[in-house]
């Protein structure tokens, strides 16, 4: 399938002509064909979306809203079309196609809502006779910089509330499926919105560096947000520095799971299951780290194996649960981890077997500090069991780590458990609910290594627009001099 960069309104070749292809990781067959763009593509999308920017931001809350709402009923049409790219581009299931595809209208739904809530107070002021307001205003144009784990999720979530904000945006697409991101734009323009204020850049993965640096560095843009890897965030946290321009960032994640001495083990078992294997593992609140409890560690171990075991793996296209990781090297790295693992004395407890970039639901026993995958992101199905003792040792293992997206608590003490919660440093903790957990109206976002900022309801408005202080004065007022 041959792509085109959406830019002003139109579908167009890169400037240099230049194009690229993406494989199916499972087939190796070409999934899309995408326009190589280069800087000057990137600067023309922000110059659309500049120009776009003063007529959008002057548009009513409703007017807004009524667009939004019909992009997200075409997309929703578009679910046929979204689930052959992404699982042809990702090697995802086709029931995680769709399942994106929901929760992105979701979100887009909930951004159509928050276009009323973009709202200010009057502050009481020392000064006779004066009014003094804090307004917020759209910022103007927004970046967003969007991975290929959840295609049309983090997709939507990058443009979403910024729209509903009133600002334009530019969206740089995954080289890893540069068509889903592309349809996302598609949605936009069907639905009507003026030309320029969505636009879509595809670029090679050997051009993304100079593309990201030219998006960030151009004036006209006033916001960035970037959701993947840490060590990419980290590069784009010090490019926007330089321009002391805002930056929201949701990065990797070693979410625990922790399992109490008076969990429901059943309940536990089915949440950490779905937690570590959901999409392969390939998600930033994936259950990386399984901390349970010593005196019921065995029981747990023997119920979790069961399910993990029985779980099937294979064709994306076939009636699988687990389908193909995004490309080979990440599904290499599995067997790394496995290795360094069990030669350093943790048990396979189920799983370890690797066919191209298929890879089955692994769970290692006994992990401890001094292996690989105790501290690193796995980003597979390849999981941590790590036994401890006591509530004080979990907690610690727990926060054992850079990262602090999201995490869960096991147990029926309610109090204990909450407890438990407050003391684990991540944005997120479901008390007995899995760490792979997300709705559109909730403030999503983590703590170090995992990022900062939030998306998500109201506590994206903030993210997207200008605070600013407008007074209404006596001009009469009485001056010292």
């Amino acid at each position: 399938m041959d792509i085109r960069l959406l830019i002003n309104g139109d579908e167009t070749g890169a400037a240099s002509g230049a194009t690229f292809e993406r494989k199916d990781p499972f087939t190796g067959k070409v999934a899309t064909r995408a326009p190589a763009g280069g800087v000057a593509d990137a600067k023309a999308a922000v110059e659309a979306a500049a120009a776009a920017f003063p007529a959008w931001s002057e548009v009513g809350p409703n007017e807004r809203r009524k667009l939004l709402l019909k992009a997200a009923d075409i997309l929703q049409s578009k679910v046929p079309e979204f689930t052959r790219l992404v699982v042809e581009e990702t090697g995802a299931t086709a029931p995680w196609a769709g399942f994106n595809v929901m929760f992105a209208c979701k979100i887009l739904q909930e951004a159509a809502s928050m276009t009323t809530q973009v709202s200010g107070e009057v502050i009481p002021s020392d000064k006779p006779g004066t009014i003094a307001m804090a307004v917020r205003q759209p910022a103007g144009v927004v970046v967003g910089i969007a991975p290929w784990n959840a295609p049309v999720i983090l997709g939507m979530r990058a443009v979403a509330m910024p729209l509903a904000c009133g600002n334009t945006v530019v969206l740089k697409a995954s080289e890893l499926c540069p068509g889903t991101h592309q349809l996302i734009g598609q949605a936009f323009i069907e639905a009507g919105l003026p030309k320029g204020v969505v636009n879509v850049v595809t670029n090679a993965p050997a051009d993304a560096a100079a593309v990201v640096e030219a998006l960030i560095a151009h004036p006209a843009v006033k916001r960035v947000n970037f959701t993947g890897s840490t060590r990419v965030g980290r590069i784009i946290a010090e490019m926007a520095g330089k321009h002391l321009k805002p930056v929201l960032l949701e990065l990797g994640g070693k979410a625990p799971l922790i399992v109490l001495d008076d969990a429901d083990l059943d309940g536990a078992v089915n949440a950490a299951a779905f937690g570590a294997f959901m999409n392969q593992g390939q998600i930033c609140m994936s259950t990386e780290r399984i901390i349970v409890d010593e005196s019921v560690a065995d029981a747990f171990v023997a119920k979790l194996v069961a399910k993990a075991s029985k779980l099937p793996a294979g064709d994306p296209r076939g009636h699988v649960v687990l389908g193909s990781m995004i490309d080979i090297a990440p599904a290499e790295r599995m067997d790394a981890y496995i290795k360094d693992a069990v030669e350093k004395g943790a048990v396979l407890a189920c799983g370890g077997k690797r066919t191209g970039s298929v890879v089955e639901a692994t769970l290692l026993d006994k992990v401890t500090s001094k292996m690989r995958i105790y501290n690193e992101e796995s980003f597979g199905p390849v999981k941590s069991v790590i036994r401890v003792k006591g509530v004080d040792e979990a907690v610690r293992v727990a926060n054992d780590t850079d990262y602090g997206l999201s995490s869960a608590v096991f147990g029926k003490d309610i109090m204990r458990a909450m407890a438990v919660a407050k003391r684990i440093h991540a944005g997120i903790c479901h008390i007995n609910g899995p760490t792979v957990n997300d709705e559109a109206q909730m403030p999503f976002g983590g703590m170090g290594a995992s990022g900062y900022g939030r998306f998500g309801g109201k506590a994206a408005i903030a993210e997207f627009t200008d605070l600013r202080w407008i007074t209404i004065e006596d001009p009469q007022q009485h001056y010292p001099f």
